[in-house]
């Protein structure tokens, strides 16, 4: 099937996971996962209507940063961030999904506000207690994000998740579990714009719809099956 075929199918699947839910389809974004993507075959998916699209790392985002902003796409950091990497990502990221450690909040505040700007972040939850992924764990969320609340140039718009690996029905305790901590924030922090929970990949994200994700990230399910190596997928 051709990228747009498969865009079809992603979309038709997202809508009737909206169907089944009671939600409406537009108030979920598809994050179009762009790892090991040449540029050529993103701008096919450009042209059958993606406008935002997921990276997992810092060097494959640089080189593709000019593109992004050519066909005026919004950009998302999903991978693991080191903090050495955090000035090629901060500022020229519309978000960054990835936010699980006091020291990479801290490396994002200092460059944040050396160049005066606010930079839209996610906190990520390791909500699989799994020792091989990032993310904070769920025991240690609140205590970051009390600290990410209190900081002027970072601004958190919610949560994102890479559940264990596991089949549909099985996952869905985890997106419930990370639903709830959502709702949670949400209330305790009401003068922040938080918005966004991000959790589905290719795999999952009807399931993931279903249970209340405002985002999901897809790659193999436009892009088709790709040579990831190293890192977590994320997509």
């Amino acid at each position: 099937m051709t990228i747009r075929e498969n865009l079809e199918r992603v979309r038709e699947t997202m809508r009737l996971a909206c169907e089944r839910s009671g939600r409406n389809v537009d108030d979920v974004t598809l994050i179009a996962v762009t790892k090991y993507v040449e540029t050529a075959r993103i701008a096919q998916a450009v042209a059958a209507g993606v406008t935002e699209i997921g990276e997992n790392r810092a060097q494959e985002f640089t080189e593709k940063l000019t593109f992004y902003k050519q066909n005026h796409l919004r950009a998302h950091f999903i991978g693991q961030l080191q903090t050495n990497k955090v000035k090629y990502i901060c500022g020229k990221a519309d978000l960054i999904q990835s936010v699980d450690r006091e020291p990479l909040l801290d490396a994002i505040c200092t460059y944040a506000q050396k160049h005066d700007l606010v930079q839209d972040i996610l906190i990520e939850v390791n909500i699989g207690h799994e020792a091989q992924k990032g993310g904070v764990l769920p025991e240690d969320l609140d205590r970051l994000a009390e600290r990410i609340a209190a900081q002027n140039h970072v601004r958190l718009r919610g949560l994102m998740c890479v559940p264990p690996a596991t089949d549909k029905e099985a996952v869905r305790p985890y997106f419930r579990t990370m639903l709830q901590r959502y709702e949670r924030l949400r209330t305790a922090y009401p003068d922040l714009p938080i918005d966004t929970l991000s959790m589905g990949m290719s795999h999952d994200y009807d399931a993931a719809i279903e249970e209340g994700a405002t985002m999901v990230r897809v790659g193999t399910a436009i892009f088709g099956p790709r040579n990831l190596t190293g890192g977590q997928q994320n997509g």
